[in-house]
């Protein structure tokens, strides 16, 4: 599984950095460092899908392999429905799968990858955030 690389609120590096990916793909040039990115729009959504229930929740799912959101719960000691709620929208952007949940069958959280790697861009004096990494 590959990590998964989160950047905030820089859609236009984004945006450059996959026209060159294009272009290089239409000249025929091998890509093998695909790496998966997600973008979110503000440090308030990035906090949000770091919070410490949902880092909890993903360092249950690695460690125990619950078998169900209900199983789940009850390995963070919360509640099924908060824990659902967290793991529908971690569901929703791509940080976790479900196995299962046909009908009678119970839903099985997975992680969709390795790991998480966060690209924070700082601008420096000139504004130039494409030079700065953490």
């Amino acid at each position: 599984m590959p990590t998964l690389k989160i950047t905030v609120g820089e859609r236009t590096r984004l945006d450059q950095r996959t026209r060159q990916r294009i272009s290089a793909a239409q000249e025929g040039a091998a890509l093998d460092d695909v790496q998966p990115v997600l973008n979110v729009g503000s440090y308030a959504e990035l906090s949000r899908l770091l919070s410490p229930t949902n880092l909890e929740l993903l360092e249950a799912i690695t460690e125990h392999e619950p078998a169900s959101i209900r199983d789940a719960a009850e390995v963070v000691d919360r509640d099924y429905k908060q824990v659902h709620r967290n793991l529908s929208e971690l569901e929703d952007i791509g940080i976790i799968d479900f196995d299962g949940g046909g009908a009678g069958q119970a839903k099985k959280p997975q992680l969709a990858y390795d790991g998480l790697e966060i690209d924070l861009p700082f601008a420096g004096p000139g504004g130039n955030a494409d030079t700065a990494h953490s």
